[in-house]
This record gives structure tokens, C-alpha cells and sequence, in this order.
């Protein structure tokens, strides 16, 4: 495996999208030598999932498109979500009986479970990417 290797995808800020995201994501984790089924594997798809849902339904039609992008600098995987509105992820209160507003929360504790941080950068166009960096070892591929 080479020391750096990056990988993007753009797609349509629609919920279709997030299946899409998640997919694309496992693809290349499995093309980088990373094992599918692995906690590590499943953290980084969940993550990537509840960012995308956040990047199709908070940006409220403001953002056409959102971009995954990845990168795997020797043992770190970064792996941030970008969509053009300028709007930064907050948690909101979230009621036990609620069905959403809980996605930052699982995020941060997945990622700091993991050894991991989050962080969230402006982008040219006035948006912003939420990144997570986690450390990570390629586990052998079955």
C-alpha cells in the first residue's frame, strides 16, 4: 500500500444519495486492504452515513451536491463530508421519545471511541467539511 492515498466522490444532495455514500466508502476501504465486517470499517460507514443524511436533510435545499472524500496518510483515516451551506453541525436537544438529532452525538462518540477527533473546516465556497481522523492499520482482507 502506498504512504497517502485519496479517493472523492460528488453526489446529488437526495436521500438515495446516503445509500451511495455508504457504499462508495466500503468499496474503497476494501480496495485500500481494509477488511469489511471490522468495527473500524463499520464506525467509518455509520459515520459517513449520519454526515451525508446531515449534508441531504440540514442544508434545506441549499446545497445541490455534497462530496466524500477520503485519504489515508499511513496509519491516519481521514474522511470528511463537504456541502456548500455555510450552517456548522450543532447538537441539538435530543427528547428520548425523538427520532432524530442524535447523529452528531453518535458521531463524536463513535469517532473518540475509536481514538479518533472530529473537526469541521470552511470551504472556498462558503460551506463546510465535517472530517473525522482516525487512527488506522489495514487488517488483512478474508
Amino acid at each position: 500500500m502506498a504512504d497517502q492515498q485519496e479517493a472523492s466522490v460528488t453526489l446529488p444532495s437526495e436521500a438515495a444519495s446516503v445509500t451511495q455514500a455508504r457504499k462508495y466508502v466500503t468499496d474503497i476501504l476494501g480496495k485500500w486492504g481494509f477488511a469489511e465486517g471490522t468495527d473500524a470499517a463499520d464506525t467509518v460507514r455509520l459515520v459517513v452515513s449520519e454526515l451525508a443524511t446531515n449534508a441531504v436533510q440540514h442544508t434545506r435545499g441549499q446545497s445541490p451536491t455534497f462530496t466524500v472524500r477520503m485519504a489515508l496518510v499511513r496509519e491516519q483515516l481521514r474522511v470528511g463530508v463537504s456541502d456548500s451551506h455555510p450552517r456548522r453541525p450543532r447538537r441539538l436537544p435530543a427528547a428520548v421519545q425523538q427520532d432524530n438529532g442524535r447523529g452528531m452525538v453518535i458521531v463524536r462518540c463513535l469517532v473518540a471511541e475509536s481514538g479518533g477527533r472530529l473537526s469541521v473546516t470552511p470551504t472556498a465556497d462558503g460551506g463546510k467539511t465535517v472530517w473525522i481522523a482516525l487512527p488506522w492499520r489495514a487488517a488483512p482482507v478474508a
